[in-house]
């Protein structure tokens, strides 16, 4: 099983240089003649507003973890409780035409899976534009938690083509709308995004030749095949190794702590040697800042004080503000008319 995100075509959202399958069409990716034994396409709502575009595609990935999880099970597919019910029937009828469930099932019953969905390799291909990295991360963590394939598919077109191909459609989107997607658009990082190491870019200027769609397909094909034999290994939360890394991170922050407390008392000795206090005094207020400094480290480290209720709560910064604070109540008592 292989997930891929792929972008919406042409004909049917802002042009971008991510776009599926096309077949061809006016401002579409090359023809593709891809043979894959099950192959499922789906598309998001035809129309939201940016701002739902977040919650449909959350949405979408729901119900494609409900169907993997008929398929592992070897269960009936059931309708979500929170679901956005036109969206849900469009889910389900994408299924039925493909016939991976059967169509005379219903909503209360559940939808029995066919025969093929469970015995053939299934691919499906996300039908969106996923132009963060973030999005097209929330499916490959889909795809680990069920230690599925997953790949990208980037079709890099210039600006001047997708401007023009959008010209070409029948209602076409106005201009701004196509370059704003161009600024914002991330494409795969394999030096930064381990993660997206599967990731194939197709270049896509004009009209595509016959030797070039070959070796598209080829191309495509390969990146699919790769991704079904190379599923994602899911790994279970390691509790030691957990514990590992916040001692790590603890010990590095708590080392923050301690060179910052040391360069305040540093500053605030050398400020009331300047102030001419005796030796006496400058003797107990050093031995009050080193207490200080000490009982916060411990508070730190323990993660159980009053004055520091949890670690976790409070960044190092809030720590050094708190400190400051402590800090000036104890040089009150030795320079009344300081801080």
């Amino acid at each position: 099983m292989s997930l891929a995100p792929g972008p919406a075509p042409i004909s049917r959202s802002p042009r971008s240089p991510w776009e599926a399958y096309q077949g061809g069409k006016p401002g579409g990716a090359p023809e593709w003649p891809l043979s894959c034994q099950s192959l499922a396409c789906i598309h998001l709502a035809s129309s939201p507003f940016p701002s739902q575009w977040k919650s449909f595609r959350h949405e979408l990935l729901m119900y494609i973890e409900h169907f993997l999880m008929a398929i592992i099970n070897g269960c009936k597919l059931s309708a979500p409780t929170l679901r956005t019910e036109v969206m849900w029937e469009s889910f389900v009828d994408c299924l039925k035409n493909q016939s991976l469930i059967s169509s005379g099932t219903g909503k209360t019953q559940g939808y029995c899976l066919t025969n093929a969905a469970p015995l053939k390799p299934l691919y499906l291909i996300l039908d969106d534009n996923f132009y963060y990295q973030s999005m097209r991360y929330e499916v490959y963590q889909l795809a680990r938690k069920y230690s599925s394939g997953f790949c990208q598919l980037f079709l890099d077109c210039p600006i001047e083509s997708c401007l023009e191909r959008n010209r070409q459609r029948s209602k076409p989107v106005p201009d701004d709308t196509i370059q704003l997607m161009a600024r914002k658009i991330e494409s795969p990082n394999i030096q930064k995004n381990a993660w997206e190491h599967n990731s194939l870019t197709v270049r896509s200027t004009g009209p595509c030749s016959d030797d070039n769609k070959f070796f598209y397909s080829v191309e495509v094909i390969d990146l699919l095949i790769t991704a079904l034999k190379n599923p994602i290994r899911y790994f279970e939360e390691n509790v030691e190794q957990k514990e590992t890394d916040r001692i790590i991170c603890s010990t590095n922050t708590l080392h923050q702590a301690d060179q910052k407390f040391r360069r305040i008392i540093s500053q605030t000795m050398k400020k009331a040697k300047d102030e001419k206090v005796s030796a006496y005094k400058l003797k107990r207020l050093a031995e009050e800042l080193n207490k200080l400094k000490a009982d916060f480290l411990e508070d730190l480290r323990q993660g159980n004080s009053k004055r520091i209720s949890c670690f976790h709560q409070n960044s190092i910064s809030d720590v050094i503000r708190l400190f400051h604070y402590e800090r000036d109540n104890i040089v009150q008592k030795y320079i009344p008319n300081e801080y």
